[in-house]
């Protein structure tokens, strides 16, 4: 009988094995037309908003449950919203598209890859701690921030508010860290991106 018993106990460990080892990570695309990216930019006397696209991107749920993933953004999409004058937007948004910023012209796209996200759930509902690789105007630098991931075999939704310290992507224009004397002319080092990233 304790042969039988045995014997039937590694059948069990042995299908357990397997089923684990079958188990592949599920991996989504991104669905660029209902996924946005929100800016935010703040100065002195104010603050300017508006979006760019998501121009490809996946998200990978490892068998381990971790994520994996990496998201190309289309930095000459650029606009802004907040400014209802049509000559002023203009000069705005190309100004943004210049060297002075993003330099969208050399580099008309930014990307990140996650490099670990930690499972953990804060007051806010966020579930996962992500750490990733933020590449803009060719420069890389590493950011961490939580967001909201949900995540099903039919795909997935993630939500993130992420600051960003532009004078570490060599964006100086108008920080009063570098320049003396900006006085209401001085821009925040840090902007604010809102990103709402889903699957297709």
């Amino acid at each position: 009988m304790k042969t039988l018993q045995s014997f039937f106990s590694l059948l069990l460990v042995a299908a357990f094995a397997i089923s684990a080892s079958t188990v592949s990570a599920q991996t989504h695309q991104v669905n660029t037309d209902k996924s946005t990216v929100k800016w935010v930019g703040k100065k002195v006397t104010g603050q300017h908003n508006g979006k760019v696209k998501v121009k490809s991107g996946q998200l990978t749920q490892e068998k381990n449950g971790g994520l994996s993933g990496e998201f190309v953004i289309d930095m000459a999409s650029i606009t802004c919203d907040d400014l209802t004058d049509a000559g002023y937007n203009q000069k705005l948004v190309g100004h943004l598209k210049s060297d002075d910023f993003f330099s969208t012209e050399k580099h008309p796209t930014a990307t990140f890859k996650i490099t670990k996200a930690v499972a953990q759930t804060d007051k806010s509902g966020n579930n996962y701690l992500i750490t990733g690789d933020l590449t803009i105007k060719g420069i890389t630098k590493t950011v961490t921030f939580p967001a909201k991931v949900t995540l099903t075999k039919a795909g997935f939704i993630a939500q993130a508010k992420v600051n960003v310290d532009r004078t570490q992507y060599d964006i100086k224009y108008g920080s009063s860290s570098f320049f003396d004397s900006l006085g209401d002319k001085a821009i925040d080092n840090n902007f604010e991106l809102d990103l709402y990233v889903v699957s297709k």
